[in-house]
């Protein structure tokens, strides 16, 4: 139940348990409590100055006394609402007894009723509204010569009754408010755990590429210097160019790492290997399992043509000229093309598609829109092809392209667009001339323009 809190969250959740009401709620209630004695004890004397009707005697200093006594025992009657009861019963019966008007103390066994009635079981509270109906029938037995025992009857069934419904009714709601007030506790709870446990997969998932990532980057640099351990004695301009090559992977490839380790520097618990998750963006690559080389710009061509063939008229555009990208980063475009392109085929249905991949001087910009589902125009709110809510609740998506754009520096935005559909925006920095041993245009990008 509380496996996503943390310790400062627990503790406060079992200070709430030993003490029912918080501290604020409690003094709020005790001054509440506080003038509602006041005001019933000074009402009830103000009352007992009238002349009281006949049969009854004026209020004198044992009355007030007694005013006052049944008034103050209103502060108890969240602390102890049984007890508190009780208590002004008894004094209300000695009042009466004593010969004054009942009406200046009945207020306070009523409220002490309702109290009763709300917080207490079935059974306490029948018998609590039994004892007010006795007290008032007492009452008017009291002074029978000059009461109407059928009006004081229906007056001591009728006051309680109404009393004892409205406190079972109010109990009902509290209890309800309070079953409500848990469990959207327990769900804040559980929404931040799933949230930290897509967060925890994803990163699992980016280890995971990176695996792939480096040990590309390691075959290159033992072939590399292989061949020129090779030809050294006979070739030293191509044992030059081979180091020069291991020189600029072996510092992509620490670049990769040192960004990644940022990453997942928090530490990660041993997780087992999970099952295929049909969200996975990974079920648009074929033969995509755990251990396949990491996609890159390469793969684009093929990505696009699944997705056509998926029922979506999907193209692609390159602006500027086109730079080699480090494996990592072009591992990071590829697969927010991936995913925006897998929630078109979820939330848009057949549908058209357009890829824009810019470089620019400082950036890389890519975007992917879509132009709607077909009954986008109806009103509904929300029908673009790749809606955030939806994506939170099922895949994670979109917590996952932020994820991996993070680590590079970049951000991706995602919304509905004016004309209509959605659109997925990634920016990341251009690599610098560091990041670039060749500068060689992106692997697949070819000299055309667009597709």
């Amino acid at each position: 139940m509380h496996a996503g809190l943390g310790l400062r969250d627990r503790l406060a959740e079992g200070h709430r348990h030993r003490f029912p009401f918080p501290f604020p709620v409690r003094y709020r209630s005790l001054a509440i409590d506080s003038a509602l004695a006041l005001g019933y004890a000074g009402a009830g004397l103000l009352l007992g100055r009238e002349q009281p009707p006949v049969g009854w005697q004026p209020l004198d200093e044992l009355g007030a006394v007694l005013t006052v006594l049944v008034g103050l025992v209103l502060l108890a009657r969240r602390i102890a609402p049984v007890a508190a009861f009780a208590a002004s019963s008894a004094l209300w019966v000695v009042f009466i007894t004593c010969g004054y008007w009942p009406v200046v103390n009945s207020m306070p066994p009523l409220l002490g009723l309702y109290t009763v009635a709300a917080t207490r079981t079935l059974r306490t509270s029948v018998a609590c509204a039994a004892v007010v109906t006795g007290t008032w029938v007492y009452a008017g037995l009291a002074n029978a010569e000059n009461s109407s025992m059928p009006t004081v009857l229906a007056q001591a069934v009728l006051f309680p009754a109404v009393v004892f419904v409205v406190g079972r009714g109010s109990g009902r709601l509290a209890e309800r408010n309070r079953q409500f007030a848990e469990l959207t506790f327990q769900l804040r709870g559980q929404q931040e755990e799933n949230a930290r446990r897509a967060l925890t997969e994803e990163r699992v998932r980016i280890a995971r590429e990176l695996h792939d990532v480096v040990a590309h980057h390691m075959s290159v640099i033992s072939l590399q210097a292989g061949m020129a351990s090779y030809v050294f004695p006979t070739d030293p301009a191509s044992s030059r160019q081979a180091l020069d090559t291991i020189a600029g992977t072996s510092r992509e490839a620490l670049e990769e790492m040192r960004r990644m380790l940022f990453l997942l520097r928090v530490g990660q618990e041993d997780q087992s290997e999970g099952r295929a998750d049909p969200d996975d963006p990974g079920a648009l690559e074929p033969g995509g399992g755990a251990y396949a080389p990491a996609p890159g710009l390469d793969l684009l061509d093929r990505l696009l043509d699944r997705v056509r063939g998926a029922g979506v008229q999907v193209t692609m555009e390159v602006v500027g000229s086109p730079v080699r990208l480090p494996q990592g980063m072009a591992l990071c475009v590829y697969r927010v093309i991936q995913e925006a392109l897998t929630n078109v085929l979820k939330h848009a249905g057949p549908t058209s598609a357009a890829v824009i991949i810019r470089y620019e001087s400082r950036t890389v910009v890519v975007t992917v829109t879509d132009e709607g589902s077909a009954d986008e125009g109806s009103g509904d709110e929300g029908s673009g092809a790749f809606r955030p809510k939806t994506v939170i609740t099922a895949g994670h998506g979109l917590i996952g392209m932020r994820e991996r754009a993070k680590i590079y520096g970049g951000s991706v935005t995602a919304g509905p667009r004016a004309p209509g559909g959605f659109e997925v925006r990634l920016v990341l920095p251009a690599p610098t001339a560091g990041d670039r041993p060749d500068g060689r245009p992106a692997p697949g990008s070819g000299d055309a323009r667009s597709r």
